[in-house]
């Protein structure tokens, strides 16, 4: 049982909750945060701009990670959207074992 932390923005709180819901739904995440909105600063096609974006955190099961990263694409309004997945090393047994259950199809 492998989970991962996979990390994203979005421009808004409403593109981030469709997010959320629809990865959730196609189970492949078990859960999903939205944060508060960040300050993000990043250079984009050769200049620094700044905005704001709502983190979103998913938990999910490493072999889940090729579909979650296809439906995060297919739904993010940006051209290149930031997907970044951490191995989850350590965890409440009991909670990792429900995102391994909650992922499968």
């Amino acid at each position: 049982m492998a989970t991962l932390l996979v990390l994203t923005n979005l421009p808004d709180r409403e593109s981030a909750d469709r997010l959320a819901r629809a990865l959730v739904e196609a189970r492949v995440a078990a859960c999903v945060n939205v944060l508060s909105p960040a300050r993000s600063v990043y250079r984009w096609k050769g200049a620094v701009e700044t905005a704001e974006e709502f983190p979103v955190l998913v938990k999910t099961a490493r072999d889940r990670y090729a579909e979650l990263e296809r439906t995060i694409r297919s739904l993010h309004p940006y051209e290149l959207p930031e997907i970044v997945a951490v191995d989850v090393e350590a965890g409440l047994p009991a909670y990792l074992e429900w995102v391994e259950a909650e992922t499968r199809p």
